[in-house]
């Protein structure tokens, strides 16, 4: 029998489950890096969008609110950074108990391969292969001592093989550790500058509510009259909504008024809309969140809050709007303080895209996914170019970032 077969055995489990902790911490870093990764790329949208509208706005509130979102996405960097530091900190103490368990495991193996060369060189000046086969007492002593010479000889040999096999683990381990130790200095290193340029911020951002606070009447009425816009845009989107449910049921013979009735194209064409929640694409190629679904406080009077049907994506001048899912242009429409808005039905779902300065598209028109229907035009509030994007169920808003990908 051959001795080796427990051990290997053994030391296959043992690899089995530190290879398997070691991929779910290689997954979970991978992860993480591509949070850090993305969380870098929307700071540096938000600093392009801030120099790129910064001699044309110089609102103070606008300027706040803008240095209120690079500080939150500062802040969630610091915290992916150090969470990525940490990961790196387990994996590193993981690979130096690897390291001693292998140091010895080498010794141990190296010493016994040792002893047994030591044995089988006085079994050599004793007495000869030949002889040791010849003194048995019968061909089937022979043979089985035929058998264990081999098996002693393949004994050997593996512990050879084995020695080789664990220098090289040992020398990649060292590797690694290296360069894992470099990834978290440098992690460190990025999260020591981030920490120096959030602290900037927020400085600035203080300095800039100190110095309207003297004015704090006059912002709570403009942030006020802010909401007040809102509320009369969202009130006629809502308006249309209604009524494209009331004409489409009239003619399916339906009394609902909050519900679609739907044809069997239509149900197909909804379900595969739910299908893709959490996968649609953006509708602009790149941009800034400014303001989010549903309550959104305020950073200069955290006691008013305004409160969103949709989105809004703060973008570049004229870039390009998207459907993000194929349907029919239901309707366009002019609203003051809005520009041109943009409906486009799919099933029991509606997309709407405001603020748009230019509509390259019509009403009743079949639209495919991630074809252009209009481009985006400068809010009347912020002055900056700025897309406020709306997803309906019936009569229902839902939040968009639970629908468009990583929003």
């Amino acid at each position: 029998m051959n001795i080796l077969k427990p051990l290997h055995i053994l030391l296959v489990f043992l690899c089995l489950g530190i290879s398997a902790v070691g991929f779910s911490q290689v997954k979970e870093r991978e992860k993480l890096e591509q949070e850090r990764i993305r969380l870098q790329k929307q700071i540096k949208e938000i600093n392009t969008l801030l120099t790129n509208t910064q001699n044309k706005e110089k609102s103070v509130i606008n300027e706040v609110e803008d240095l209120d979102r690079r500080i939150r996405t500062t802040e969630n960097l610091i915290k992916v950074t150090n969470q990525e530091a940490n990961l790196l900190t387990r994996e590193i103490n993981t690979n130096l108990n690897k390291v001693q368990k292998l140091r010895k495991d080498l010794e141990n193996l190296k010493e016994d391969y040792a002893k047994m060369i030591q044995k089988s060189y006085k079994s050599k000046s004793q007495q000869s292969r030949i002889m040791f086969l010849f003194s048995s007492e019968s061909f089937l002593q022979a043979y089985k001592r035929l058998q264990y010479m081999k098996q002693y000889t393949n004994y050997r040999k593996e512990q050879g093989e084995e020695i080789k096999k664990q220098t090289l683990a040992l020398q990649q381990l060292n590797k690694d550790l290296a360069e894992q130790k470099k990834a978290k200095e440098q992690l460190l290193a990025e999260n020591r500058e981030t920490r120096e340029k959030l602290r900037k911020d927020k400085e600035q951002q203080q300095e800039l509510i100190a110095s309207i606070q003297i004015k704090e009447g006059e912002i709570e009425q403009q942030l006020k009259a802010k909401q007040a816009e809102i509320d009369k845009v969202n009130r006629q989107i809502e308006e249309v909504i209604r009524a494209a449910i009331a004409e489409e049921n009239k003619k399916r013979g339906s009394t609902s008024k909050t519900e679609f009735a739907l044809t069997p194209e239509a149900k197909a064409l909804a379900a595969d809309f739910t299908a893709n929640k959490g996968k649609l694409p953006w509708p602009v190629r790149s941009g800034v969140l400014t303001m989010k679904y549903g309550r959104n406080p305020n950073p200069i009077r955290k006691s008013i809050s305004i409160m969103s049907n949709g989105v809004r994506i703060q973008t570049n001048e004229s870039e390009p709007v998207k459907a993000v899912f194929k349907g029919e242009v239901y309707k366009i429409q002019i609203i003051k303080g809005a520009n041109k808005l943009v409906y486009i039905r799919h099933g029991d779902y509606m997309t709407v895209y405001g603020n748009l300065s230019e509509v390259n598209v019509k009403a009743g028109d079949p639209i495919s996914t991630g074809q252009i229907v209009g481009r985006v035009g400068i809010s009347y509030s912020t002055k900056r170019p700025t897309l406020k994007f709306v997803i309906y169920k019936n009569a229902q808003t839902l939040d968009p970032a639970l629908w468009i990908y990583k929003m």
